[in-house]
């Protein structure tokens, strides 16, 4: 067991360094551009929806273009489907003629992402959906033992391939393991397949097995100490191209869950969902080029970011590095303010990224901060750097015992 947890470890030091990633969901459902469940939802019979695929031709190479973005947005990884819930497999296949090289298409998708991902320095994940809308068997397993058998041998045999035929793969991530559990799956028997052709790999935990990681999926919620956890999260509503979807969020937001996740010791995989033609929708070029500015100067905050105790505030958040705290100011509160219930001596303040000293004072009930700029001085969110004489650490239920009260 004390093996086990130190190889797991070792395999994922670089991912808790990296903190962010990209996903991507690319698909016959982006040509529709409603959704990447448009084929469940609207009940589209797999004859209709299987003409897509005479549709689905991508421009060549359209992953330099994601990788490039990832890159430039401060993201270390990039993860994507090979096969969505759709059941067509953007990645050469022995098992289907449903995929995109034996299609309209005429290319293996998945070689192309592998080599952009490579080319940019960016560490290679698979997305691969267990769930299958299109495959005979992939409804009826459930009930009748010989097609859970021939469904099997089909998942595994095109995991293997995945894990075979484009080298070194530093993520798996399953998804939908409907309608069978781990034993269904032969899960363990599938990962031990996978760890054995990728002995670096991570695996996350949609098999239906824990693995090696959690994925919260569109909210930030962190695990019990030692579990590793990923949120994944759309940039407007939807993982898949979807014309007439405008609820974006602000480059703000998209910062402030992603210094939540490190504040928390998770990571933040956040998805694009590129247009039939590969094209990343230009609202998400923009977000991303906003993030990627923002991490040119503070992405040091993030990366190897470690758990932080210091939580609360009205107006900011925070991550921590040794005895190293960040304060990342999102809502600026002018010229004087404070945080309340640090416990930990504050030896010195710098406003970044020149670093330049701040004035401060510190008593048993906060740390106040004077004479700083009337306006914030950096878009969308400013930080300070505060090193501390030990980890730094706050208490807020002592501020509400102890701070003296006023009288009746």
């Amino acid at each position: 067991m004390i093996e086990e947890e130190e190889d797991r470890a070792r395999r994922m030091r670089w991912w808790h360094e990296a903190k962010f990633g990209m996903f991507i969901h690319f698909g016959l459902y982006s040509v529709i551009g409603r959704h990447e469940w448009a084929m469940e939802m609207e009940g589209i019979p797999v004859a209709e929806y299987e003409k897509l695929a005479e549709q689905f031709n991508p421009k060549p190479n359209a992953a330099r273009e994601w990788a490039r973005l990832a890159k430039r947005a401060g993201m270390k990884y990039m993860v994507m489907t090979t096969k969505h819930h759709e059941g067509f497999c953007l990645f050469d296949t022995e098992f289907t003629d449903y995929c995109a090289p034996k299609r309209a298409c005429g290319r293996d998708l998945v070689a192309e992402f592998v080599e952009a991902a490579r080319a940019e320095g960016l560490r290679v994940g698979f997305y691969y959906s267990l769930m299958d809308w299109h495959h005979p068997d992939g409804a009826r397993c459930v009930e009748d033992e010989a097609a859970r058998k021939r469904f099997v041998k089909y998942i595994h045999g095109q995991v293997r391939e995945l894990m075979t035929n484009y080298g070194k793969i530093d993520i798996l991530w399953y998804d939908v393991p409907w309608p069978l559990d781990a034993e269904g799956w032969e899960s363990a028997r599938m990962n031990r397949m996978v760890r054995e052709l990728q002995p670096g790999i991570i695996i996350n935990n949609r098999s239906g097995l824990p693995e090696d990681f959690s994925t919260p999926e569109q909210h930030v919620r962190g695990e019990p100490a030692g579990r590793a956890w990923e949120t994944c999260m759309t940039m407007n509503d939807s993982w898949g191209y979807h014309k007439a979807d405008d609820n974006w969020k602000t480059p703000k937001q998209i910062l402030r869950y992603l210094i939540t996740c490190a504040r928390d010791g998770g990571n933040y995989l956040l998805n694009i969902g590129p247009k039939p033609d590969g094209s990343v929708p230009e609202e998400s070029v923009h977000i991303l080029n906003v993030v990627g500015e923002w991490m040119d100067k503070y992405g040091h905050t993030i990366y190897g970011a470690e758990p932080c105790d210091v939580k609360r505030s009205c107006f900011a958040n925070f991550t921590r590095k040794g005895t190293t705290l960040y304060v990342h100011i999102h809502f600026w509160p002018g010229e004087e303010w404070a945080i309340g219930g640090i416990r930990t001596k504050v030896k010195s303040a710098k406003l970044l990224p020149e670093g330049e000293p701040v004035k401060f004072e510190q008593n048993e009930f906060h740390v106040r901060f004077k004479d700083l700029p009337s306006e914030a001085p950096d878009n969308p969110i400013s930080v300070l750097e505060l090193e501390c004489e030990s980890i730094p650490t706050q208490d807020m239920i002592f501020v509400r015992k102890n701070m003296p009260r006023g009288k009746v």
